[in-house]
This record gives structure tokens, sequence and C-alpha cells, in this order.
């Protein structure tokens, strides 16, 4: 399952070919990152501009101010340049370990099978750009600068995909952000074990220690933040003072927050604290309902939330604005582009890239280790690998680390940059190519319904020729379908018999084992002419699916037992739930609920007010009257 705070809930499918619709972290994780980079981009600028200006000696000074803090006796202090690369920077990492927890407690790394495609592309986008780089860049001093072309932009590169890559692409976004998700694990280790400096075993000791209190805290499971917090701290405090680069202190931090679903009994009793608050609208019953909608909510996914916007819209770009700024006047443009080790980062980010993702994604399809999310074709995968070209914000901190010359560090910077904008332009020749010579134009998953609704065979509750239609794809162990949460009820009683609302079967057998019988109990209900009866009875016993419990629903409901249960055997039954999933598979349900407003798959919350915008909305571009 995942949750929303904005109210979105839906249960995902597990293992098999029905892969979960993309989550609401998820596309809030998107929607920072392709957002900022536009900042990102400002900031950048505004360090060159900076930088090559008449006040140039002020844009050095501003970033070696002195700053510390003091308490009783301990003092760390450093300058601004340091604050954001070595302070800053690890909350930026904090986040990344926090999404990475996520992926692999509730996200797209759950299942080896579904990452393996991208996580073999991460690997091949990291080993092939290291070793071209090692191949053509200059000995010396100038070969430790190899881990400057391991590192992917997740914001610029999300955001050049939204400038040129296809209109819908929802699908290679996420393929690419599990891909990023790996190349940010390694990069960080990277940065431990080579870029580290001499290391002090007490603040180890002490690292360890709080590492440890953060893995109690989630085996517990303290569900406040303020805890994570405080030891978050205290671990990064120790990872400076042991000689270890703080981006490390911030992706184990995050990665020992535990991130799971929402579970169902604190999904209900928030409900019912909600509706307390709502006959009693009290000072210490509206804290008890406020509290028990944030314990619903994972202290991973919370912290996310809180804390991602603050380092895609002001870490980052602060980054970029101490980072990028690289005096290029008096020959020294000339000089980094004549230099072998701006060529090498940049013929490592761009060709490196292009053919570690793509060919190693090429290979691992071949293989049979995976493969490719619904709607992408290899021409997509080409495309994004080209994009992966544009390292920056870990480029840019490995060169600093990297390198203690500063002409060597000017070169590879130049390369980090030159790098970028010709791995933009060589995606954006790609996908147009993909989508002249392979017709890969989208790579999203289907947008409308498959399988038309059809009076005859579908189920369908209100006139059958109401202007209006609502199909939902549920599940009834799902506990956020419709007619567990009410929606289908308060919109019925809203658009009345403006309203036609049709269910189809989509049981999540990895994740609810008793679904697959439950749909095949209410077709076979439907045999004998009772189905929304048996619909309602299953929704309102979630909890109590076995075979006995629904021979008893079947007495209860007035059936002939013996041929309810006949038919529940019957492969004729099977196949009509197997109808169900296969147009839900084709239609792009993914998830449960998934609705269909019209013939139109709804994207975003599907509380009551949002579904019937959207059936407001519907009506509208029909021409039709408003309604009541």
């Amino acid at each position: 399952m995942s949750a929303d705070p904005r109210g979105r809930v839906q249960t995902r499918a597990g293992r098999r070919a029905l892969l979960a619709q993309l989550s609401a972290p998820a596309r809030r994780f998107l929607s920072t990152e392709a957002g900022s980079a536009g900042l990102l981009l400002a900031a950048t600028v505004v360090a060159l501009a900076w930088a090559n200006s008449p006040w140039s000696d002020a844009y050095v000074a501003f970033w070696a101010v002195e700053a510390g803090v003091s308490v009783a006796g301990w003092e760390l202090s450093t300058d601004l340049g340091h604050w954001v690369n070595d302070g800053l920077m690890a909350l930026f990492f904090f986040v990344i370990g926090l999404e990475v927890r996520r992926e692999l407690s509730v996200g797209e790394l759950t299942d080896l099978r579904r990452a393996a495609v991208p996580v073999a592309a991460a690997l091949g986008g990291l080993a092939v750009p290291a070793l071209l780089f090692l191949a053509l860049a200059p000995g010396g001093d100038a070969a430790r600068g190899w881990g400057v072309v391991i590192g992917t932009d997740t914001a610029f590169m999300l955001g050049a995909l939204a400038v040129v890559g296809p209109t819908f692409a929802t699908q290679l976004r996420v393929f690419l952000l599990t891909l990023t998700v790996i190349d940010d694990i390694v990069a960080v280790s990277v940065i431990g074990v080579f870029y580290s400096e001499s290391l002090d075993v007490a603040a180890l000791v002490a690292m360890a220690a709080l590492g440890a209190l953060l893995a109690v805290f989630s085996r517990l499971g303290v569900w406040r933040a303020a805890p994570y917090v405080a030891v978050g701290l205290g671990l990064w405090v120790a990872a400076v003072q042991a000689g270890l680069h703080a981006s490390i202190a911030g992706m184990l931090g995050g990665l020992l927050v535990a991130a799971h679903p929402p579970a169902r009994d604190l999904v209900e009793g928030a409900a019912v604290r909600f509706r307390a608050f709502r006959q009693s609208p009290d000072v210490v019953v509206g804290r008890s309902a406020r509290l028990g909608l944030v314990r619903a909510v994972s202290v991973n996914e919370r912290l996310q939330t809180t804390l991602h916007p603050w380092t895609g819209y002001v870490v980052v770009p602060l980054f970029a604005l101490a980072n990028a700024g690289v005096d290029l006047r008096d020959g020294v443009l000339v000089e980094a582009l004549s230099s072998r080790l701006t060529w090498a980062v940049v013929a490592a980010l761009v060709v490196g890239k292009l053919l570690g993702v793509g060919l190693t994604s090429w290979a691992a399809v071949r293989a049979g280790l995976g493969r490719l999310p619904a709607g992408v074709g290899f021409g997509h995968v080409l495309g994004g690998a080209a994009l992966s070209g544009i390292g920056f914000t870990v480029s840019l901190l490995i060169a600093g680390l990297a390198f203690d010359d500063p002409v060597l560090r000017d070169q590879a910077t130049v390369g980090v940059l030159v790098a970028a904008v010709v791995a933009t332009a060589l995606g954006w020749a790609v996908f147009r190519l993909a989508a002249v010579l392979r017709g890969q134009t989208d790579a999203d998953l289907p947008r409308f319904l498959d399988r038309p609704v059809d009076p005859a065979g579908d189920q369908i509750r209100g006139p059958v020729d109401a202007p209006l239609t609502l199909v939902e794809y549920g599940d009834f162990e799902c506990p956020f379908c419709a007619r567990a949460t009410g929606v289908t009820d308060e919109l019925r009683d809203r658009f009345g018999d403006d309203l036609r609302y049709v269910f189809r079967h989509l049981p999540l057998v990895d994740v609810h084992p008793r679904a697959e019988r439950a749909a095949r109990a209410a077709v076979a209900a439907q045999r004998q002419g009772h189905f929304w009866e048996m619909h309602d009875l299953l929704f309102s016993h979630q909890d109590r699916l076995d075979l006995a419990d629904l021979a008893g629903y079947a007495r209860d409901l007035g059936l002939d037992v013996e041929a309810f249960l006949r038919d529940l055997d019957e492969e004729d039954t099977a196949a009509l739930v197997r109808a169900d999933v296969a147009s839900a598979e084709a239609s792009g349900a993914r998830g449960t609920p998934t609705f269909f407003v019209g013939a139109a798959r709804h994207t975003g919350p599907h509380d009551t007010e949002s579904l019937a915008r959207a059936l407001e909305a519907s009506r509208r571009a029909a021409g039709g009257p408003r309604g009541r």
C-alpha cells in the first residue's frame, strides 16, 4: 500500500506482471526534482556570471567567510563554502537515503526482478564512464577524478527530460529514478571510501552507536520525527569529527529510517478520531485527530515530504551557487578546453553513460533478467541514458574532494558543465530519432479504458444509459477501494441517475491472498443474480474471506449454496476474473483502486470531492448540463 498526506491511498500490486501504479511519494519526488532544475540552472548561471564579473573577488571572499557553532567549549567552525558542501549537502543525502529506504521497503526495489534492469543499467552507467575516464585522462593527480564521472544529477536530468523528452514519460521517469537510486548509493560509497580524510576511531564508534540507535527507533516503531532528527544531527557531527565526508552520515541516517505502508488499523483509527473532531471540535480532540493522521504515515515519508522541497529548492541551488563559479578569464577557459582532463570528463559522462546505461539495459533484457517498464522502449532508454550524463551536483562535489590543485578542479568543473549541455542535446536527438524511426513517442502507461463498458457483460449500478460513467478496478481485500471507504455511495447520492458505476475485478494476489477467491465468489453470486449484494457483503467483511465465510454469505443471501460452490470452482468463473485483470493491465491500472472517468484513467486523489470534480469536468467536456 502507499499513502499520501493529501488523502490518496492505494493498494499496490506485488511481484507479478501487474506493477504498482506510480505512488504518490514518487510523484512528489519527481515533481520537486524536475521543478528544482530551473532554480539549479539559474544558480549556476549566477555563479558563473558572478565569478567572471568585476566583483569576482567578492564571490571568493563570501564563501570564505568563517561561521561556527560553540557549545560548552566544544566548537565546530568552517567557512560558508564548507557549510554548504559538508553541512547542507548532508541534508540532501539524508533525503536521498530516505528515498532509497522507501524504494527498498515499499517501492520499485522491493521486487528484484522488477528492479533488475534499472539496477544493471545503473551499474553499467557507473563502471563504463569510470573506465573510459581512466583510459582518456592524463595520469598523476588527474586520475583521481574518476569519481567525477560516476554520478547523475536527478534534478537536472528530470528537468531536461521534461523539456526534451516525450510528452508523457511517467514510466521512463520511474525507470530513471530507480537507476539514480543505485547511482546515489554507489556515489556516496565512493566518497566515503576514496575521498575521505584520515579517520578518527572514537568518532567512528560514536557513529556506529548513533546508527544503531536509529535502527532501534525504526525497529520499535517510534513514530515521532523529533528523535530521528536529533540522532541524525548527532550522526552528522560524529561523521565530521571522524574525518568522513558528511554525505556518508546523511545517506546512512536516511537508510536507517524505516518506511512502511500505512497500517489499516491506524488509518481506521485516524478516521474515527477525525469523525469525533467533526462532532466535537474541541482542542484536545483535534490534537488527538492530528496525531492519529500523523501516526498513520511512516516517519520516512513524513520526513521526505517536509525536507525534500527544502533540498530541491534551497540546498541544491545553494550548492550550485557555491561550486559552479569558475573564473574563466585570463585564458582559463581556453586552457580547460584544451585539457585532456576536461575532455576525459566530457567523454566519460556523455559517451560513457550512454553506452553504460543503454547497452547494459539491452543486455539485461536479452539475458532474461527482467523487462522494461510498460510503455518504455529501448529508444526511450537510450534517450534517458544520454541525459544521465548530466552529472552536475555529485560530480562537482567529488571534483572538489578529488583535486587539491585549483587548476585541475576548474578543468574538471568545466568538463562537467560542458557535459551537461552536450548530454541534453544528445538526449533530445535520441528521443527525436526514437519517435521518427521507431514510433516511440509516449513512455507512459495506457491512459484509456481498453475494453469499453458493456451493459451485457459488465456489472453496473445505476441507469445503463446514464451520461456519466465511473469505472473502478477493485480488490475485495483492499481497504482503500471505493465501497470500503464509502466513496461510490456518496457519489451516487450526489449524481443520482446521472451516474452509472461499473466494478471490475483486479485481485492483487501477491498482496491479498484471498482476493482472487473473493472475486470468483462475486462472479458465482452474479450467476444467481446477486452480484451487488455479494459485492457489498465482501467489502463489509474484508477480514473474513475464507471459503466457509463465502459459503455463509451465499446462504445469508438465499442463494443455492451448492450451485454457488460449484460455480466458484468453475473455469468459466476464473476466466471472467482473468478477463477483467487483462483489461486492467491493458488500460494502465496497476493498483487498487484505479478509476476511469468515462474512458480516461483518473490520476491523483480518489476521495469523493476529487472524483466528483473529475465527473463534472467530464460532463462539461461532453457539453452536458451541470449536475446538482
